[in-house]
C-alpha cells in the first residue's frame, strides 16, 4: 500500500522528506511522486501541477471531468498526497499560489519556453527555473538521510560515484572535490567500467548513484552490484518512488523539472550539484583538521599555474 505524505512535512520516514519546519510545495510533492501514482490519479497530479490555481478554483466534479475520471478518484489522489479531502488540497493551493504571486511581484513566470519569446523573456525563463529548483531542492532536503550520508562517505575507504549524461558531469563534480580532500573516490560514466568498478567495492565502502529520472538502467544495474557486496549505496534522483530507490539504502532527492528545449536539464543538474555541494561540505566540516590541509596542499600546487598580473599578451 502507498504510504501517504504529511502535506507539511513531506511525510516522516519517505524518502526525500524535507526539515519539520519547512512546508514542502505541494506541486513540488506531486510532481515527484507522479511516476508511481496509478494513470487515473497521474491525470489529476499532471493537472495539479500544469494548473495549481485552476485546480484551487475548480470544484471536485469540474476537476474530475478535465482529467476524465472520477471524484472518487480525486479523492484517493488526495488522501494519497497527504490531504484529507478535496477541500484540504484546493486550500492549500490557493495559499501556495498567493504566496509564489507575492515572491515574483505579481509576474507569472512560466519556465515552458515558446517559439515566440524574445531571448530577454528566455533569460528571464531560464534563470527563474533555476532559482527555483534550487530554493525548492533545499527546502525539500532531507536533512537526516543527508547526515547519514556524510557519516558513510566519511567512514569509506571508497566511494564510487555513477551517472550517465548530464548526471555524468556531476559525478564528475562530486568526484573532483572529494579527490581534493584526500578522499579516495572515482566517478563512472560508462556502463561497463560501472559494473566492473562496483563489482569490486566491499563492504564499508559507498557507492553513490545520480539520475535525474531514477530510471537510468546503467545507474540502478551499478548499485545492485555495489548492494549485493554489502556496499552502502545511495541515489540522488528527483524522484524518490523511482526504480533507483529500490537498490539504494539512502536516498537524497532534488526538486526540479524538465521543460521546454531541455531548460529543465539544467535546472535539474543544478538541483543536483547543490546536494553535491551540500553532501561535500557536510563531509569537509566532519574531517576539518586533513580537509584544511589538503585543500592548502592542492592550492598550492596549481597556484603557478595562474597568469600573472604584469604578464602581456603579446
Amino acid at each position: 500500500m502507498r504510504k501517504p505524505i504529511d502535506p507539511e512535512s513531506g511525510g516522516a520516514g519517505e524518502p526525500g522528506a524535507p526539515r519539520d519546519h519547512t512546508p514542502l510545495s505541494t506541486v513540488v510533492r506531486v510532481r515527484s511522486l507522479l511516476p508511481s501514482l496509478p494513470p487515473a490519479e497521474r491525470r489529476v497530479a499532471q493537472r495539479v501541477i500544469d494548473d495549481p490555481e485552476g485546480v484551487a478554483n475548480s470544484t471536485i466534479t469540474e476537476l474530475a471531468q478535465n482529467c476524465g475520471t472520477s471524484e472518487t478518484t480525486v479523492i484517493r489522489f488526495c488522501r494519497a498526497i497527504g490531504f484529507h479531502g478535496y477541500p484540504e488540497l484546493r486550500l492549500t493551493l490557493a495559499t501556495e499560489a498567493g504566496r509564489a504571486q507575492s515572491a515574483t511581484g505579481g509576474r507569472v513566470i512560466g519556465s515552458d519556453i515558446s517559439p515566440d519569446d524574445s531571448l530577454e523573456q528566455i533569460v528571464e525563463k531560464v534563470t527563474f527555473a533555476d532559482a527555483r529548483a534550487v530554493e525548492e531542492t533545499a527546502a525539500q532536503l532531507d536533512i537526516k538521510m543527508l547526515e547519514q550520508v556524510v557519516d558513510a562517505v566519511v567512514a569509506a575507504e571508497r566511494v564510487d560515484v555513477y551517472g550517465v549524461g548530464a548526471s555524468a558531469f556531476v559525478a564528475a563534480d562530486f568526484q573532483q572535490k572529494l579527490h581534493r580532500i584526500g578522499q579516495v573516490c572515482s566517478a563512472w560514466s560508462d556502463a561497463h567500467i560501472m559494473l566492473t568498478s562496483a563489482a569490486v567495492l566491499r563492504p564499508g565502502d559507498v557507492a553513490l548513484g545520480i539520475s535525474h529520472t531514477g530510471s537510468t538502467m546503467e545507474t540502478i544495474d551499478a548499485l545492485e552490484v555495489a548492494k549485493g557486496n554489502g556496499v552502502t549505496t545511495v541515489a540522488l534522483t528527483n524522484f524518490p518512488r523511482s526504480p533507483i530507490a529500490e537498490v539504494a539504502d539512502l536516498i537524497l532527492t532534488t526538486a526540479a523539472r524538465e521543460t521546454t528545449f531541455r531548460s529543465g536539464a539544467t535546472a535539474s543538474r543544478l538541483a543536483q550539484l547543490t546536494v553535491v555541494d551540500c553532501l561535500f561540505v557536510g563531509v569537509a566540516q566532519r574531517t576539518y583538521g586533513p580537509t584544511r590541509k589538503a585543500l592548502e596542499a592542492t592550492f598550492e600546487a596549481v597556484r603557478g599555474r595562474t597568469v600573472r598580473p604584469d604578464r602581456r599578451r603579446r
